[in-house]
């Protein structure tokens, strides 16, 4: 009990509750966006993706508890450690000296941290509570998979099966230029703040030495910038007319509003 105060009372501690908590919501950004870009498959997949988690009934509530968790007590040791360096700064000059040496991303990544907490707050409640924009919520349209949704080899989900309809709910979200553009630059500071917080977490974790620290910085920028990328393709393919809606879920979609 001892070390998980210390993790709380201790400047290192609260370094190491930053960068492991932020590992996960590495991971979980990551996974987010491999589950979202099935919108370029047939409707099938992503919604039978998202009826697959739903079925997961409570450990999908642990999942979202423990992010919701993550995210807090990232916040929070970083505002305090923001508090802490900014009582041992000292003389103004230190202060200049240090932001000239400081990179681009590590000078905002506070600032764009905040940002991205408005985003996922947002997010939220648009995908997830549909308080947003509730005439295109998942929830106001169904639609039957033509295929078994399968995880590992195994059916998850069964043809046949009626399921809300989120692939529409996604691409009718995107085609709002004002929601599209807000993410594409959400997304872009999301990318920023992961470019200088992923490359700290390895050092902080002693995981980065001086032999290999610039192939890891070019990996980490790599996987920013691949990151970023994938996350404009959805909202930007959907704005320009690239994507189209697959005539399964507009149709499905049409049936269930005329019932």
């Amino acid at each position: 009990m001892s070390l998980l105060a210390n993790l709380f009372r201790s400047s290192i501690g609260r370094k190491i509750l930053m960068a492991l908590t932020g590992l996960i919501l590495v991971g979980f950004a990551f996974g987010h966006l491999v589950g979202n870009l099935q919108i370029f498959s047939h409707p099938d997949k992503i919604n039978g993706y998202a009826e697959f988690l739903h079925q997961t009934g409570p450990l999908l509530w642990v999942a979202r508890l423990g992010l919701l968790a993550a995210v807090g007590i990232h916040i929070w040791a970083a505002t305090v450690l923001t508090l802490e360096n900014k009582q041992a700064r000292g003389p103004e000059a230190y202060a200049i000296k240090s932001w000239i040496r400081a990179g681009l991303a590590s000078r905002y990544i506070r600032w764009t941290g905040y940002i991205v907490l408005a985003f996922i707050v947002y997010h939220i409640a648009h995908f997830t509570l549909g308080a947003t924009h509730p005439a295109d919520f998942k929830s106001n349209y169904s639609y039957v998979l033509t295929h078994d949704y399968t995880v590992a080899g195994l059916t998850a989900v069964k043809a046949g099966t009626e399921v809300p309809n989120v692939y529409l709910m996604v691409y009718r979200g995107f085609q709002s230029a004002p929601v599209a553009i807000f993410y594409i630059i959400a997304v872009g500071l999301l990318s920023f703040h992961l470019l200088h917080g992923v490359d700290s977490l390895f050092q902080t974790l002693g995981l980065r030495s001086g032999t290999w620290a610039n192939c890891l910085r070019r990996v980490v920028v790599l996987l920013c910038v691949l990151y970023f990328l994938g996350n404009l393709a959805i909202p930007g393919a959907i704005l320009t007319g690239a994507l189209q809606p697959h005539p399964a879920a507009a149709v499905t979609a049409t049936a269930s509003a005329q019932n």
